[in-house]
């Protein structure tokens, strides 16, 4: 038996931690994997929430890192021992979207994590995993292509967060956004995830960053990262009319995951810039925008799920910027947690005290 943090109903504020559940045995295609190291990222807590869908019983956590404990007879890509990054969203490889390029764009295997419960509490009673991982937990099980391998000498706190929060920032600037050296470049909220697309703006080159976050103590941290000024939402206006002589940014980037957030993002662009949604928003909270601006002001709007990223591809190129000095991955873990210290992360976590929490295990 294993420990996992389980949330039973959508709304509990509280996670059971339990310490009797257990995986499901890898079938061929798939591979069990021991954590070492699990993130707590705001995605969790939209899933406790009811922001992001979830099948309750559900093990929470989808960041993470670990070792490959067992493969199954099919399985080619990792072997027992082998150190691996978690891939929450993994790519069939057959489907229209991995046809066509976009495999953080499959929803083949998220589909069936609705109806594939990988764990089991000791009674018996089967429990999903959020997402189709479930990473706040001893061990689990994912398809083959969940696994990402990674150098043995990558941290395993700093594997974590190539699972999820830095792909999703940096490569949001990088990938879809493909912001230009030179260029002139917003990001609407300073969490973990904007200062991953700070540094993912900086590292292709952009001349100007402001991040724009009402809590003006996340301004100096941001600054850490790259960016070159700070403003809360009263200030934007002038710090835009100082910064782009009132024209706008090239790049705007919201990562908060709120319509309102879309529409600071969307005013603090110039006329044929981009805006590029990265937050995770609620179904029932709805962007508006006219549609003489929508034509005339000429900007783009851009999903960025994911960042836009194959891990496979893009995870040892992250990997390789951290070694160059390039991504600051420590920087961003506001502290080093236990598994029984998981309640107080999510609470940590929604007051806005934290960075990124990532959780240590034996």
């Amino acid at each position: 038996m294993a420990r996992a943090a389980v949330l039973h109903a959508v709304g509990d504020e509280e996670l059971d931690l339990r310490d009797d559940v257990s995986t499901v045995d890898p079938g061929p295609d798939q591979v069990k994997i021991k954590i070492r190291a699990t993130g707590v990222c705001h995605s969790d807590l939209s899933t406790m929430t009811g922001v992001l869908p979830a099948m309750p019983p559900t093990v929470l956590g989808h960041e993470g890192a670990g070792v490959v404990a067992e493969v199954g007879e099919h399985v080619t890509n990792v072997r027992p021992g082998d150190h691996v990054v978690v891939n929450w969203s993994p790519d069939c490889g057959t489907c229209a979207e991995c046809v066509r390029g976009e495999p953080y764009l499959c929803m083949t295997f998220i589909a069936q994590a609705f109806s594939d419960p990988r764990f089991r509490f000791g009674d018996g009673t089967p429990a999903f995993g959020m997402a189709g991982s479930g990473t706040w937990a001893d061990e689990m099980v994912v398809p083959y292509q969940g696994a990402i391998k990674i150098d043995d000498d990558v941290p395993f706190e700093y594997a974590a967060l190539l699972g999820c929060g830095i792909p999703t920032g940096v490569g949001a600037a990088i990938n879809t956004a493909r912001v230009e050296p030179g260029s002139k470049v917003a990001v609407v909220g300073a969490g973990g995830v904007g200062l991953s697309v700070i540094q993912g703006a900086r590292i292709a080159g952009a001349s100007t960053i402001l991040a724009i976050d009402p809590n003006e103590a996340k301004h100096p941290i941001a600054k850490q990262f790259g960016a070159t000024h700070t403003a809360t939402l009263e200030q934007l206006e002038e710090t835009k009319g100082l910064l782009t002589g009132g024209a706008g940014f090239d790049y705007t980037f919201e990562v908060v995951g709120k319509a309102a957030a879309i529409t600071t993002a969307w005013n603090a662009t110039r006329r044929g810039g981009d805006v590029i949604v990265v937050g995770a928003g609620a179904a029932d909270d709805t962007f508006e925008m006219n549609a003489f601006a929508l034509l005339f002001d000429g900007k783009n709007i851009k999903a960025s799920l994911y960042g836009g990223c194959d891990l496979a591809r893009d995870v040892p190129r992250f990997v390789d910027l951290w070694r160059a000095g390039r991504l600051d991955i420590d920087g961003l873990i506001s502290r080093r947690i236990r598994f029984e210290e998981l309640n107080d992360a999510v609470r940590a976590l929604r007051d806005g005290d934290v960075i990124r929490q990532v959780v240590l295990f034996d």
